[in-house]
């Protein structure tokens, strides 16, 4: 247990997360995080990193999300509930570097989504995933882990990955139908 600011005890939720490796029976729980995360950031007024529609209803990504599962790219990270079950509180994606990203001369792990439930921010959920692409990246000999981000707006996404330990590399911009993407590389040196 740990003990609230305001004096009450509370569960460590970041102890109950347990990871998995996600499979296609797992795409719709990652599409429903994503099509989460779009709802939110619309709510926020931050339409420019994934717009407001739907991600469940976009072949583009549900090919993407089919693609790291068959692949065994997908990480789950779950908590277990009151009847047994258990409920899929992020996700991530890891393989190779997406084709805008400038190739490197190392062995590299490259962070391709990371997606958390917003009931569940703030509790660790990201951080418990990004460790476990760290924990991947040593597994399969990678000495650089990388991921990239939308960039635009107040950076809050790029600052997240920088508390979390990443160093912003190479910005690049991305040609999409509603106009130019900004995005943001950010790389970890993996011991």
């Amino acid at each position: 247990m740990q003990r609230d600011t305001d004096g009450g005890d509370r569960f460590d939720d970041r102890a109950r997360i347990y990871h998995r490796t996600g499979t296609q029976a797992d795409v719709p729980a990652v599409l429903t995080l994503l099509d989460d995360a779009v709802r939110w950031l619309a709510e926020h007024g931050r339409t420019g990193q994934w717009g407001t529609e739907p991600q469940s209803t976009d072949p583009r990504r549900i090919a993407m999300v089919t693609g790291w599962a068959k692949e065994s790219g997908l990480v789950l990270a779950c908590v277990p509930t009151g009847d047994g079950g258990e409920r899929v509180v992020g996700a991530l994606a890891v393989g190779t570097a997406r084709s805008y990203a400038p190739p490197v001369n190392e062995p590299e792990l490259y962070v391709n989504l990371l997606v958390t439930d917003r009931s569940w921010a703030g509790r660790g959920v990201g951080q418990a995933l990004l460790d476990r692409a760290r924990t991947l990246a040593v597994e399969r000999g990678a000495t650089l882990l990388r991921v990239d981000c939308y960039a635009g707006g107040d950076r809050a996404l790029v600052r997240y990955y920088e508390r979390a330990g990443f160093t912003a590399a190479e910005p690049f911009t991305v040609d999409q139908p509603t106009g130019p993407w900004p995005g943001q590389i950010l790389s970890q040196r993996i011991r």
